[in-house]
């Protein structure tokens, strides 16, 4: 496998148009989401759709109910489940070291696998798998077969993630998708290479103020056209054509750019109308933007997180989510001798996306 190395079919009339179109969605998304009151509402309703959808491409299958319940019970729900919560943990500590460091590191990248994986195994030792084409049974492509080639080629995709002065003029989008194909072929890691790979996606993006926050949402489009995404990425190993592969990526980015905006606007709905039924229609005393913040954090919801979250008393928190129950704002639930909460608005929205 080669070091990355820029190709005239990484930059065809035809991906620079596209990357056009893609930059132009991308930052208008960045620009509404400055309009959902607080951030981590958003990023909580894409992490969990990221997570639920980047974990089915690996077959880790979950329904909505076990993912949300995970988030709010110690013991797991499923297998499934907590290996979503992993993942969303993965996606919020890859979140923090690029804005506390502004790099995007090979150390940085086994953390995150790290936490997919709950292990310390690190870059893989092992061989890697061949990958044959099923039809004439040749071999296409053989992934880096030792540790040394590994970290050599790890640590060329990782100059070309942090150091801007390399290909300046290239454009953003259509480094990130190089970076993906690379990272994917490089396979560095002995399990969890795909679901890294979708989170580098997004960190990256942010990384280069692409994005505020990681909000795209690339794992539905992906699956939704899953053998278009393998033939392509497979494509480039037999073919070394670049272009097919770096066009799909940048539909992904426009078409995932579209539907975030569209969801944006449909939780701003809703929280709106949560909000206009509370304060306007029923006039409850205890209304303000923390309970609605609150109540949107999650789905699900249980006492002690409204207590912590408007730091009242298990008491008062109790009366509001009951009262908010008997409004049919929240539906009210027994899982055992636990009690939890589903705001049905945002439950329908996370089902219906």
């Amino acid at each position: 496998m080669d070091k990355i190395y820029i190709t005239d079919n990484m930059e065809t009339i035809s991906i620079l148009r596209k990357a056009n179109l893609a930059n132009k969605k991308l930052a208008e998304l960045k620009g509404i989401v400055k309009t959902i009151p607080n951030e981590k509402i958003l990023i909580n309703f894409i992490f969990l759709q990221e997570a639920k959808d980047s974990s089915a491409v690996e077959n880790i299958i979950t329904t909505h109910d076990e993912l949300y319940k995970q988030f709010i019970f110690d013991e797991p729900q499923s297998i499934s489940a907590k290996e979503v919560e992993n993942y969303v943990e993965a996606l919020y500590k890859g979140y923090d070291i690029i804005r506390e460091t502004g790099l995007l590191t090979i150390n940085g990248i086994c953390e995150i696998q790290s936490i997919l994986e709950k292990n310390n195994a690190g870059i893989r030792s092992q061989s890697g798998t061949k990958l044959i084409n099923s039809i004439t049974g040749q071999v296409i492509y053989v992934p880096p077969q030792s540790k040394q080639e590994i970290e050599i080629l790890f640590s060329d995709l990782e100059r070309f993630i942090n150091d801007d002065s390399l290909y300046p003029e290239l454009d953003t989008l259509i480094k990130m998708a190089i970076i993906h194909y690379q990272f994917e072929k490089i396979h560095p890691f002995f399990d969890g290479n795909g679901r890294t790979g979708r989170i580098i996606n997004v960190l990256y993006l942010t990384l280069k103020k692409l994005l505020d926050s990681p909000v795209l949402y690339l794992s539905k489009y992906i699956i939704e056209h899953k053998l278009e995404y393998y033939k392509s990425i497979n494509d480039v190993a037999e073919t070394k054509n670049y272009e097919p592969f770096i066009l799909f990526m940048l539909d992904a980015v426009y078409e995932t750019s579209c539907n975030t905006i569209s969801i944006v606007g449909k939780i701003s709905q809703a929280m709106m109308d949560v909000k206009h039924k509370i304060r306007d229609e029923l006039k409850l005393n205890y209304y303000s933007q923390e309970l609605i913040n609150a109540l949107f954090y999650m789905p699900y919801t249980k006492i002690a997180f409204i207590e912590e979250h408007l730091k009242i008393t298990r008491k008062t928190a109790a009366k509001y989510l009951n009262e908010l129950t008997e409004y049919n704002i929240l539906s009210k639930h027994r899982l055992g001798n636990n009690i939890f909460y589903v705001n049905k608005k945002l439950l329908n929205l996370l089902i219906n996306e």
